[in-house]
């Protein structure tokens, strides 16, 4: 078995056809498919099963992609480490970052970090922080920032920031509300939250549970653009990080309370696996990005009531 095999057996697992996997690779078709031929002669065994829809991974495909993939990223971050000898970064940074937290910083960071590495290429996946972590566990992923979880992972974890959640409305909301919310006022609001496969959901459920607080949002989904839209334009209320409108507060047209009795914080942290430590270019990655969360970690304040006529 070659490297360069499982190069390409890699690529059309990920491609799902021979045109696209052949085209990324930069070779003829013929010369993928005789290889994964070989690949398959070699193993005793079918990898894929052509199909309308391209290439379909079998069983032991599936099995040869889990186990192999991480292999082949602790080879590409060899070769990475052992060309940084100039102090230009070069590879491919693969990370994954749970969707409040892309919002809010990942656009400015991804500009500051290609104009510094430009020879840098970078692949960013947003899901679930378990799904997140599963991936770094599994070799998918580098790294990943999301909330931290309640369990063990028997991965590195890195604390980033601990970040407060904000009751959201829209300006005009027609409620009053004090400055400061106690967090036993929102059962009284009509709320839109993520659903409960969302990681911020679960750290919400956690506190309603130890005050004994009835969390029932009469609208739930997992689209935290969509929740701050329908705020916007409605009388719904929302919980939420404020990083999640970190730049977008004007143009939404929202307001933020502080919510306390008690204060809401998730701690926001970023993993790594054990076994594989940051290629330099994905650590200057996660470094940009760190910083500039914590550079958006400052109190919360209530945003200022408007003007009365």
């Amino acid at each position: 078995m070659e490297l360069r095999q499982i190069q390409y057996f890699v690529c059309l697992f990920e491609e799902g056809t021979v045109t696209r996997a052949a085209k990324r690779l930069n070779i003829v078709q013929p010369a993928l498919s005789m290889q994964i031929a070989k690949l398959e002669e070699e193993l005793g065994q079918k990898l894929f099963e052509r199909s309308q829809q391209g290439m379909q991974p079998t069983n032991a495909g599936r099995q040869m992609y889990r186990l192999f993939l991480p292999i082949l990223r602790d080879i590409v971050h060899a070769r990475d480490q052992l060309l940084h000898t100039d102090g230009e970064l070069s590879g491919h940074v693969n990370v994954g970052m749970i969707a409040s937290i892309a919002q809010g910083v990942l656009a400015d960071a991804l500009r500051e970090y290609a104009e510094s590495h430009p020879k840098v290429t970078i692949t960013v996946a947003d899901g679930y922080s378990t799904m997140l972590a599963d991936w770094v566990a599994g070799g998918q992923l580098d790294a990943a920032v999301i909330n931290k979880p309640r369990r063990p992972l028997g991965l590195n974890m890195d604390h980033i920031i601990d970040e407060d959640l904000t009751l959201i409305t829209s300006t005009d909301y027609r409620q009053s509300l004090p400055p400061s919310v106690p967090f036993r006022t929102v059962q009284e609001l009509e709320l839109a939250l993520p659903t409960r496969h969302h990681g911020l959901r679960a750290i919400l459920e956690s506190f309603a549970q130890a005050e004994d607080v009835d969390l029932s949002p009469k609208l739930e989904t997992d689209s935290v653009i969509s929740i701050l839209k329908l705020v916007e334009r409605t009388q719904f209320a929302t919980i939420l990080p404020r990083i999640s409108i970190a730049n977008r507060q004007e143009r939404y047209g929202l307001r933020c309370y502080p919510i306390v009795s008690p204060r809401l914080v998730r701690q926001v942290v970023c993993v790594t696996h054990p076994r594989r430590p940051l290629s330099p270019a994905s650590a200057a990655f996660i470094a940009i990005i760190t910083k500039r969360l914590r550079s958006l970690d400052t109190p919360s304040e209530p945003d200022a009531p408007p003007a009365e006529a």
